[in-house]
């Protein structure tokens, strides 16, 4: 997964101006953000300070590491499983 170039208290930042009153089409020329991107950040970001988000951010990193883990393991296990049934 591609990491993005915005951390996430810029993307409050630039969220927080839409809410001021900025418009998409400034705040994408300004940050050379995407209009595409600004409405996905802004369906799941909006209303969140900048605490908040990197928490979120965090989390999301750390499941999918676990998520990486857990298909290693699984994928392990199966290996593991097809050796023992081919000896006995």
């Amino acid at each position: 997964m591609r990491k993005s170039k915005f951390s996430p208290t810029q993307i409050a930042k630039i969220l927080k101006e839409f809410d001021n009153g900025k418009s998409v089409a400034e705040i994408t020329r300004d940050h050379g953000v995407s209009s595409a991107a600004f409405y996905k950040w802004r369906s799941k970001y909006a209303g969140m300070s900048g605490k908040e988000l990197k928490r979120i951010k965090e989390l999301e990193e750390e499941n999918r590491k676990l998520k990486q883990m857990y298909a290693t393991l699984a994928l392990d296990h199966q290996m593991a499983k097809e050796i023992i049934e081919k000896k006995l």
